[in-house]
């Protein structure tokens, strides 16, 4: 669990600053560098809470790697369809594309895991509800 946890928090904190590299300087709109920061920081949050889990955690864990797929679908397949679109960017489109892929696949990684792992957790044996 502490595995998936690290990853959790490296994922988050990744987006934020990965996000806040690529947009120095650029003027993006805020929104736009924003939004890995509303997804970012839930993903180290819930890391650190899941010291302690209970079904509400387990629940927010595996949302924040849901929530985190959802963001980055849009942005890696819409990179991906058309690499030669100029991007406002501090990092090559195609660099940016693949560290955007690979956060993509640590998210679905991360979504599926959490989600085993909260069937097999003890709180999800003692409340059979938790796991139907």
């Amino acid at each position: 669990m502490t595995f998936w946890r690290i990853w959790a928090a490296l994922l988050g904190s990744s987006l934020m600053i990965g996000e806040t590299i690529r947009s120095w300087g650029q003027g993006r709109n805020l929104l736009f560098v924003l939004d890995d920061f509303c997804i970012g920081i839930p993903l180290v949050v819930v890391a650190v809470l899941m010291a302690n889990p209970t079904p509400a955690r387990w629940c927010a864990f595996s949302a924040s790697y849901a929530a985190a797929a959802g963001m980055l679908y849009g942005s890696f397949f819409g990179k991906l369809v058309d690499l030669s679109k100029p991007a406002s960017s501090n990092i090559e489109i195609g660099l940016l594309t693949s560290l955007i892929g690979l956060a993509f696949a640590s998210s679905l990684i991360g979504l599926v895991v959490s989600i085993r792992l909260a069937g097999s957790a003890p709180s999800a044996r003692l409340n059979p509800a938790v796991g139907a």
